[in-house]
């Protein structure tokens, strides 16, 4: 399974021939344990020396070695019809064991990094691959002035990535020819330049952001003063109702999962400039309303604001733009699995240009995991020779069945069925397909028993 992942690095250029075979090899070494540090995943004291110089060579940068990965996933975009690009950010805490140049997060007692991503996935929510990606930080001095940037140019702001994502997600438009790209993002991507940008670009993608403001119009309300200006979220609410559907939430730290009620309301407004950016222009902005009904009431109701450049003009066109809007929960799985699965808020190096450069494998890593969770789930009458190695299926097979492998190797669903029993899953016909943690999980057993078998094994069965 972890050979496959080599092909994420194919024509990488470190400037090297032997930094480029050196990063292969990381690659796979470290797939096969996401969960352990650097040190565990690569046993021997050489090779884990030649990472480490790695990690710390001046010439390596983490955009060269993702530069291959995103090549490969602008491969798989243009098979597919339509593409969203996931923005979103995270944050890496490294206060309990700070690089020697950290600086701070929210709080001068916190030290690490801001991590946005773009991520590639599909309306089906197969991730594709990891597109772009960057870091910041914060000086102690600047914390708290929030008001003071306020005012500033988007491009002297932390928002300005969001913009620049945008763009990103233009550019893949402009290169892609059929396959539409739809930029999606959360509330912290409501920037008036964003919905300003969709007229500048030719071609440009198309959006669905969820708004955190509730914007003027451009009509006032006299009933209030003659400067005050009639509300998106007044007139939305007013609206007719245009469909109701009941959808599966998935759960996050604040709610459990389950079915909601949902009704959906739309209109195209015209929306004024925020006072601070007066010299834009107004615009005509379509907006989809999308609440819950009968909610449990406990305030974890569904109450989206979204704003889209897609057609809202029947049932259909709202329900696609809702379901668009939930894949974006890919990109939250795939933080988590960075975070849980290949533990990278542990790494212990020593400085940041080191830690970034070995957050670039991890990136592909997680993006590997998440990819063949989703293809158990879509595509399970494969054989599993399409993932796993014939060392790595057989020896599962004689750990979880006790007896000899079968001639033929068993389907790809049938053999995960064994293997996510090793990470723990019980395989209950009540419960959801397995996840992530249970495939890393079960993955860094599953390749100790490889090893073994390679070790022990039938001298004829080689790990291909």
């Amino acid at each position: 399974m972890c050979e496959g992942i080599a092909a994420e690095l194919a024509g990488i250029d470190l400037g090297d021939r032997r930094l480029n075979q050196r990063s292969v090899e990381i690659l796979e070494l470290l797939a096969a344990k996401p969960e352990a540090s650097v040190n565990a995943a690569i046993e021997r004291w050489g090779d884990t020396l030649a990472a480490y110089r790695l990690f710390r060579n001046e010439r390596v940068r983490p955009e060269e070695i993702l530069r291959p990965h995103r090549e490969a996933t602008e491969r798989r975009m243009l098979e597919q019809s339509v593409v969203l690009l996931v923005q979103d950010t995270t944050e890496f805490d490294f206060t309990a064991h700070p690089p020697e140049d950290a600086r701070c997060l929210d709080a001068e007692h916190r030290f690490g990094f801001y991590h946005h991503t773009h991520l590639a996935v599909t309306p089906a929510r197969l991730c594709l691959g990891v597109v772009a990606s960057e870091q910041f930080d914060r000086a102690p001095e600047t914390l708290g002035q929030g008001r003071v940037r306020k005012r500033l140019p988007i491009e002297q702001k932390e928002s300005f990535r969001w913009l620049a994502g945008y763009r990103l997600a233009c550019e893949f438009q402009q290169r892609c020819g059929e396959t539409q790209i739809i930029s999606v993002a959360d509330c912290e991507a409501d920037i008036y330049e964003i919905l300003a940008e969709f007229a500048q670009q030719s071609p440009a993608a198309d959006f669905i952001i969820r708004a955190r403001e509730n914007r003027c119009t451009t009509e006032r309300n006299a009933e209030h003063s003659g400067r005050a200006f009639h509300k998106v979220l007044d007139q939305l609410t007013a609206a007719p109702l245009l469909a109701r559907r009941t959808i599966d939430l998935q759960s996050t730290p604040k709610r459990k999962a389950r079915p909601a009620e949902l009704e959906v309301r739309a209109l195209e407004i015209e929306i004024k400039p925020p006072d601070t950016r007066r010299d834009l222009p107004s615009i005509s902005q379509r907006f989809v309303l999308v609440r819950e009904v009968n909610g449990p009431g406990d305030a974890t109701e569904v109450s989206w604001l979204l704003m889209t450049t897609l057609p809202i003009t029947s049932a259909e066109d709202l329900w696609r733009i809702v379901d668009y809007y939930l894949a974006r929960w890919m990109v939250e799985v795939y933080f988590r699995t960075l975070k849980t699965g290949c533990r990278v808020e542990r790494m212990q190096l020593e400085t940041l240009d080191r830690i970034k450069n070995c957050l670039a494998f991890y990136q592909i890593i997680a993006w590997r995991i998440l990819y063949l969770t989703h293809l158990n789930r879509t595509t399970p009458e494969l054989p599993c020779t399409a993932v796993f190695a014939a060392c790595e299926w057989k020896s599962v097979w004689m750990v979880t069945k006790k007896s000899p492998p079968p001639p033929e190797p068993p389907s790809l669903n049938a053999f995960v069925k064994l293997l996510t029993s090793l990470g723990g899953y019980n395989n209950r016909p009540s419960e959801p397909p397995a996840g992530p943690q249970v495939f890393w999980t079960a993955t860094r057993r599953m390749l100790d028993f490889a090893t073994a078998w390679k070790t022990f094994g039938p001298p004829e069965v080689s790990c291909v």
